[in-house]
């Protein structure tokens, strides 16, 4: 993964795993979202699904740093309807992103921390169905961000 897309005071970091969680997040998003063209609308950026009433238009590509200031607008705000659950908020709010906060907050992911258990592989990466399929790009995203963003 490159780490030259991310801001320069990070630009002489060698791993991924030497960045603050959330720019860890950030990453792994660019990397497994990849940025969506025109043609995935209403996602835009790496992912951002375009809400009513957003000054998004059809057919217009978001550059580089659009999509990147959108991504961190986005996490910041999954990342922080988890701010109760501390080391875990980064990890919640990526799973957020991809899945939907509804989905998390059904989750036995968030039941098992609640009740203080830190045994969630399982749980985690169950969240890995694509149109009700098991998709194994998912599984490999689930297995990233659980190694890069999971403090147990």
């Amino acid at each position: 993964m490159a780490v030259s897309v991310i801001s320069p005071a990070f630009a002489a970091k060698r791993s991924i795993m030497e960045l603050p969680l959330f720019e860890r997040a950030v990453l792994i998003i660019k990397k497994f979202e990849t940025m969506h063209h025109p043609k995935h609308w209403p996602y835009i950026g790496y992912g951002h699904q375009v809400q009513p009433g957003e000054p998004y238009r059809r057919g217009v590509q978001l550059t580089e740093a659009q999509a990147a200031a959108l991504l961190r607008k986005d996490l910041a705000k999954f990342v922080s309807l988890y701010k109760d659950y501390g080391k875990d908020s980064v990890l919640l709010g990526a799973l957020a992103y991809n899945c939907g906060p509804g989905v998390v907050n059904k989750s036995s992911i968030l039941k098992k921390l609640k009740a203080g258990d830190r045994n969630i592989f399982k749980a985690y990466t169950s969240h890995c169905r694509y149109k009700g399929k098991w998709h194994k790009g998912i599984h490999n995203r689930r297995l990233v961000e659980l190694a890069a963003l999971f403090v147990p």
